[in-house]
């Protein structure tokens, strides 16, 4: 069998065995949605945001809940704050990263770390759109009534290694991404839903540089 017909039959099948989540139905037209989701994350400069994360680990009874702010501005600009029931903070700037975790502040170089610089890749291209046209990731794209349902299947063994698949719950009203759920190897998961959301609102560039 050569290259061609195993890569047509590996394509076929995994089309074929993708499993329809329950309450959702394949989308038609991929491409009409890939490219509306991609118009609108253009018209986009900041978010801003409320957060609800929940943590499910295998090995605990109950699920981790913390909540928290978020903010977002182009180019490459991120903040996660956890405001309860701990304080943690982590911004990225450009090419920076900072962790600020019990009044302590560490600073990173993004580019020399791998998975700093997969996460922060993911995170970005997650918020502004472009996730759906990254090669690393085999899409998959469902939808009922109110949202549209993207699953993200890592290519790259750095990434598989931490994560077994993304949801995006996006928003059939404004193509905004509402709720991201992160799926690990063994099936430990954490979900972020966002709420209060803003766009295009002024958020000044001191917002993500941490002291």
């Amino acid at each position: 069998m050569n290259k061609f017909t195993t890569l047509f039959f590996s394509l076929l099948f995994s089309s074929i065995f993708a499993q329809v989540p329950v309450g959702y139905k394949s989308v038609k037209e991929t491409e009409s949605f890939k490219q509306k989701m991609e118009e609108q994350s253009k018209l986009i400069n900041t978010i801003e945001s409320d957060f609800t994360q929940e943590k499910y680990l295998s090995v605990m009874s109950e699920k981790i809940i913390t909540k928290g702010h978020f903010l977002f501005k182009k180019v490459n600009m991120l903040r996660w704050e956890y405001t309860e029931p701990l304080k943690y903070l982590i911004a990225i700037n450009k090419d920076k990263m900072f962790i600020k975790d019990n009044g302590k502040v560490s600073k990173y170089d993004i580019n020399s770390n791998k998975m700093f610089k997969s996460i922060n890749e993911m995170m970005m291209s997650t918020v502004n759109g472009t996730l759906l046209n990254n090669k690393d990731y085999q899409p998959n794209y469902f939808e009922n009534d109110k949202l549209y349902l993207i699953e993200l299947t890592p290519l790259q063994k750095g990434a598989k290694d931490f994560l077994k698949v993304i949801q995006l719950y996006v928003q059939k009203t404004d193509y905004a991404v509402v709720k991201v759920k992160m799926i690990e190897p063994g099936d430990d998961y954490t979900t972020i839903e966002f709420t209060n959301r803003k766009t295009n609102q002024t958020i000044g560039d001191e917002k993500f540089i941490v002291k």
